[in-house]
């Protein structure tokens, strides 16, 4: 199993760390909410062990933006608020359990493999017309031909098949790929050029239609 691990406190950071590579497991490690959210995009875990108070980030936005982006990865949520409007906020959020510090890393492990086994062996999919995403496979294909985009033209396309086949403005667009930081004012025009590259270029008919005004769209030209 693999467990990311997104905690600010380095000391409590590597107890944790070497006690469950103990128990088996695999756990790689961000101190801040912006690395962790890199390093799901990077290689998802089987679950995510997520500090409520994190520099850059805190807990309760990388759980929404992983609920927002589609991730069903388990969130097993660490925190020492035990205050009932703390735990709403935080399922609210999308975590899927809490566990209030200190802890017994006996607890932590039992809590770790009841929300592993919770999680869908089945893979989830997303398609237009003959366009087809398998959220667990991380394969696109269209008409049966594979598809190779980059981890920021996944999240593209993925937000843009979520929606289909309504609009989707360019600045939730810019929110979904970088939340504050975007880049510059271009980056998302290059993006979707690579989008189209892939995703509509050597087919039949477009896929990815620009709508004057309003944003982008995924749906066929009509």
């Amino acid at each position: 199993m693999s467990v990311l691990l997104i905690e600010d406190d380095i000391d409590l950071a590597e107890t944790l760390i070497d006690y469950l590579e103990l128990e088996g497991m695999r756990c790689d490690h961000a101190a801040n909410g912006v690395a962790g959210l890199e390093l799901v995009e990077r290689q998802p875990p089987d679950l995510v062990l997520l500090d409520l108070h994190l520099p850059r980030l805190d807990g309760l936005r990388v759980c929404e933006r992983l609920r927002e982006a589609g991730r069903d990865i388990p969130v097993l949520m660490l925190t020492a608020r035990d205050a009932l409007d703390d735990k709403l906020a935080g399922f609210a959020a999308g975590t899927d359990d809490y566990l209030i510090k200190p802890f017994e890393l006996r607890e932590l492990a039992a809590r770790i493999h009841a929300l592993a086994r919770r999680r869908s062996g089945q893979s989830q999919r997303l398609g237009c017309a003959d366009l087809e995403m398998h959220l667990g496979e991380r394969r696109v294909t269209r008409a049966g031909r594979p598809i190779h985009l980059s981890p920021t033209g996944w999240r593209l396309l993925e937000a843009l098949l979520r929606a289909s086949p309504n609009v989707v403005s360019r600045a939730a667009l810019e929110t979904t790929l970088w939340g504050e930081d975007v880049p510059d004012s271009n980056s998302l025009k290059v993006h979707l050029y690579h989008l189209r590259q892939a995703v509509d270029v050597p087919f039949e008919y477009p896929l990815v239609q620009t709508v004057p005004g309003h944003g982008v769209a995924l749906r066929p030209a009509t």
